[in-house]
């Protein structure tokens, strides 16, 4: 049973920073890409970050030098580093694995207000 378990999310001031963790198992994690998806109230979801198996990122330009995109293969997880969150950040954020087949993760709540 493949399960991505995303952790991390929370309220943070306009400015802060958070620290998205998704746990991956059931699935040969090396080999997969992954990426961070979110969904704001009344919008589609959209990419936000993208890392392939061998390490290559690309970003969403809303968030290109404020967001970074990590991996661990020895611990099976993908992270999100926020920095400089504004507002408009706010959303639930998925995780996302794809190799043979398409996983998502159940989201987790990111909501940046003062």
């Amino acid at each position: 049973q493949v399960q991505l378990v995303e952790s991390g999310g929370g309220l943070v001031q306009p400015g802060g920073s958070l620290r998205l963790s998704c746990a991956a198992s059931g699935i040969i994690f090396s080999i997969n890409n992954m990426a961070w998806y979110r969904q704001a109230p009344g919008k589609q979801r959209e990419l936000v970050a993208h890392i392939t198996s061998g390490g290559s990122t690309n970003y969403a330009d809303s968030v290109k030098g404020r967001f970074t995109i990590s991996r661990d293969n020895a611990k099976n997880t993908v992270y999100l580093q926020m920095n400089s969150l504004k507002p408009e950040d706010t959303a639930v954020y998925y995780c996302y694995a794809n190799r043979y087949r398409a996983y998502w993760g159940q989201g987790t709540q990111v909501t940046v207000s003062s």
